[in-house]
């Protein structure tokens, strides 16, 4: 108990944040727990069952460092299978919210609680939304994975001519656009595309060639995904799709494949894409052993 009450961090500010990382196995015995802040709520994920001791110490911190919490929430992800049921949620305190809008460096975005294994957002990513936002000026952006556009929320802020969100799941998008449509972005510079990329790489060609590329695929997905497979396709399709000098963002979460597999998979089937730099996650991502947790990194096509 005191690992925890030692290393979880007090939210810094309004923006969503981890404030504890448990999934990084650098906190022995708290493997199974990740704490975030979605002002005004306290979001605990949940990987095994929570001993009700573990329970209290969470609450009595939570009510002690931020009172101004409205709702503390555990999510028994361990329970998660087929449709999810909302009853695998438990209110500590206050009440269940299902819906809300968090911000994240000077953004917005829409997340819906308990009643699906994510809520829309993840927060290890926010420094490759910074990047996107930062290096998105004038670009022509593909969005692949798209899930609810939160890279593309970030590229059209930062100036992007145009963004391409694609994405099979519907509901995912259907939630994208809510996102844009919260930070008043001009829906004339954004397409959606539901379908499946490797049954409809026709579509993504009508729009190219891109000057931007976000590739962040799922490890895994049944009867759609499986990326130690499917990387390859992606990466030697793409090249296909690229303007000269475009900039790639190419991310990797998948624990059983390192950032050596990745980058043999551009060398191999993306030799004039040039490695620029690999992008971290926060700090509070600590992880134990660096190549399982989340690999991003930056490409450039030279030629």
């Amino acid at each position: 108990m005191n690992t925890l009450i030692e290393n979880i961090q007090r939210p810094t500010g309004d923006d969503c944040q981890r404030l504890f990382h448990g999934r990084g196995h650098c906190f022995a015995g708290l493997e199974h727990i990740c704490i975030d802040w979605l002002k005004p709520v306290v979001y605990v994920t949940a990987y095994k069952p929570v001993e009700p001791d573990l329970k209290e110490v969470i609450q009595a911190w939570v009510k002690t460092n931020i009172p101004e919490c409205q709702s503390l929430i555990l999510q028994h992800r361990y329970a998660i299978s087929g449709s999810y049921d909302q009853g695998q949620c438990e209110v500590l305190f206050g009440d269940m919210v299902n819906q809300l809008v968090v911000t994240e460096l000077g953004l917005q975005y829409q997340l819906t609680l308990g009643k699906k294994q994510n809520h829309g957002l993840f927060l290890d990513m926010e420094n490759g939304r910074e990047w996107v936002k930062q290096h998105a000026n004038g670009k022509r952006v593909l969005n692949l994975f798209a899930y609810t556009c939160a890279f593309s929320v970030a590229a059209i802020a930062g100036g992007a001519e145009s963004v391409v969100n694609l994405d099979m799941s519907k509901a995912a998008l259907a939630q994208g656009r809510v996102n844009h449509q919260l930070n008043q972005q001009d829906k004339t510079k954004i397409k959606y595309e539901a379908v499946d990329l490797f049954k409809s790489f026709g579509r993504v060609r009508k729009h190219a060639p891109y000057d931007m590329l976000i590739c962040d695929p799922p490890a895994f997905q049944k009867g759609s995904v499986n990326i130690e497979k499917d990387y390859a396709k992606i990466i030697r399709r793409m090249t296909e799709f690229l303007a000269e000098g475009a900039d790639i963002l190419l991310c990797l979460n998948a624990p059983d494949l390192s950032d050596t597999f990745l980058q043999q998979q551009v060398e191999e089937f993306a030799p004039n894409w040039q490695l620029q730099q690999s992008l971290a996650a926060p700090a509070v991502f600590k992880e134990k052993y660096p190549e399982k947790g989340l690999k991003v990194f930056w490409y450039k096509n030279v030629g």
